[in-house]
């Protein structure tokens, strides 16, 4: 189907203002065949893959349809995670900023559910939300969807596979028999087409998948290696290739822990979102991820759900995944509105049998390639430096350092030797200070690079869950022993064995000689700077072991 523009689609000055206020002027073939149809009214089962322009395909025909007059709730959009419910609700809300009186309003678990009771008191036109929290303000007669003309399942396969059906009906069956059901799907499972079936009136299909299921502009790439060594392949592929914005997909949220400790030790952005996290931290995870100051985001399936940020360059499949479809999933987080992305999967042991599996699923060949080596990786940074010189060259305020260097020039020594040995210099300054990237004060010196926020210093303490530890015990011993108010204790990350916790630099001095040989429920603690570089054990992933970075990977 031809692409239509938005302005060919009859949607409302309102609408089309905000759409080009987004910079959109073309509609995805998703957007292109729903939109029109979802306005007429029709029920609609939409297929496409994640990353083609779904929400506003079911969003913008909403908001058209809205009359803001009305306090009640008329639309209600189901989500399988409070990430993915958080996105669709600020994506409706840029949509329709221009069209006065609509109220958008998500609810979902870990939020305070008393905040979302005062927001629905207030009147909302559209709800997105979770089943299970909106199970719960159903039952407590908070949220009613007596005069709701339209709702939306989004990742419907997704729902179904959480275990969510029985919530699912249990909520369209408290809305009115007339109303327009619409299901988005990347897959249409059996249970999915039951649903449809049994809740929808002569749907229409939509489908919208590409003859390759996965992202065309996205190029996948395999490494062949041992489980011990893929720690040291993602700092090299990150040290080689640069991207700016990287997703590192793991199986299990212990796994995803260990990876973004391991990273944050070697010094790289890293963090990690995972569904035993509070709300509050996964929300603050993901605003650092949008804005940049995380570079690198290590996430579950189900977490990164939702996680729908432009402009990531490169997906790392650390563990292969074990579904064909969650693959398909992952890389899709690349590579979007034309662009191009990279996927990188490390292959171990049994692996290659799923990685065969999902070749044959996707009908694309993922290229077999070698870890970037040391020498590669110098090389890269050699040339880096080389582009940085080239731009300074090109400036014109080099008249006082050429004078310097001409006072250096002799017989023995020419203005080429002169250059070599600052080059030298350079280089070898860069690579000292990625070895040892730390800073001194009173005698004390704290990873600078461990830090996730300007001004914070991470620490590590020798107590971790099998201590019986929560973030609660470590917050409270921080605030009772150095008297260090707990609005100013960053992030706590609790693991097996040990615990990280981040304060403010001018305090951690006073934070480490409180808590120095102090008990923690019967503990005895130690505490320093966290500046050690971890990796996995070689023969078990449950445990770390300290090693330098620049340990050579065997073929």
């Amino acid at each position: 189907m031809k692409a239509l523009k938005f302005s060919e689609l009859s949607l409302s000055s309102e609408i089309l203002k905000a759409v080009k206020d987004l910079g959109f002027e073309e509609a995805t073939p998703i957007q292109s065949l729903s939109i029109p149809r979802i306005m007429a009214g029709a029920d609609i089962v939409g297929q496409a893959q994640t990353g083609t322009g779904k929400t506003a395909a079911f969003g913008i025909p909403i908001l058209e349809k809205i009359d803001s007059k009305r306090k009640d709730v008329q639309s209600i959009v189901l989500c399988p995670t409070r990430e993915l419910a958080i996105q669709v609700a600020e994506e409706l809300k840029l949509f329709s900023k221009y069209k006065e009186g609509i109220v958008i309003v998500p609810i979902y678990g870990g939020q305070p559910i008393q905040r979302q009771m005062i927001a629905l008191s207030k009147g909302a036109q559209v709800v997105i939300g979770t089943p299970g929290r909106v199970i719960d303000h159903l039952e407590r007669k908070t949220l009613k969807l007596g005069a709701t003309s339209t709702v939306v399942l989004d990742e419907a396969d997704e729902m179904l596979d959480m275990g969510f059906r029985e919530d699912i009906e249990l909520i369209l069956k408290s809305m009115p028999e007339k109303r327009q059901t619409i299901f988005f799907s990347a897959t249409m499972p059996k249970e999915f087409l039951f649903l449809t079936k049994k809740y929808q009136q002569h749907p229409e299909i939509i489908k919208v998948v590409n003859e390759k299921l996965t992202v065309p502009s996205v190029e996948q790439y395999s490494f062949d290696i041992g489980e011990h060594q893929k720690l040291e392949a993602l700092a090299r592929c990150l040290d080689m290739y640069s991207p700016k914005l990287s997703l590192v997909f793991c199986n299990t949220k212990k796994r995803v822990d260990e990876v973004s400790a391991a990273m944050q030790e070697r010094g790289y952005c890293a963090d990690a979102i995972h569904g035993d996290m509070s709300q509050s931290q996964r929300d603050r995870v993901m605003t650092k991820f949008r804005n940049s100051s995380v570079e690198i985001l290590i996430a579950t399936d189900v977490a990164a759900r939702g996680i729908d940020v432009e402009n990531i360059d490169v997906v790392f499949n650390f563990d292969i995944p074990k579904d064909d479809e969650n693959y398909v999933h992952r890389i899709g987080r690349t590579g979007r509105a034309g662009k191009t992305g990279k996927a990188y999967n490390f292959v171990s042991g049994k692996d290659i049998y799923k990685l065969r599996d999902i070749q044959r699923y996707t009908k694309v060949i993922i290229k077999r390639k070698n870890v970037p080596s040391l020498a590669d990786v110098e090389s890269t940074k050699t040339k880096i430096m080389l582009d940085k010189i080239k731009g300074v060259l090109k400036g014109k305020d080099l008249g006082k350092y050429a004078r310097m260097t001409e006072s250096l020039i002799s017989d023995e020594v020419t203005s080429l030797d002169v250059a070599a040995a600052i080059l030298k210099m350079t280089l070898a300054a860069e690579k000292k200070e990625q070895k040892s990237d730390v800073f001194a004060k009173e005698n004390v010196f704290f990873s600078d690079t461990g830090a996730r926020e300007n001004g914070m210093v991470r620490l590590f303490i020798n107590i971790g869950k099998k201590d019986n530890i929560e973030a609660g015990d470590l917050i409270g011993a921080i605030t009772g022993e150095a008297g260090l108010d707990s609005k100013l204790v960053g992030n706590t990350k609790i693991l097996d064995t040990f615990s990280f916790v981040e304060v403010p630099k001018e305090y951690a001095n006073d934070v480490i000689n409180a808590l120095q040989s102090r008990n923690i429920n019967g503990k005895r603690v130690f505490v320093g700077p966290a500046k050690r570089k971890l990796t996995f054990n070689k023969e078990s992933s449950k445990s770390l072991k300290y090693y330098p970075r620049n340990r050579n990977i065997k073929s």
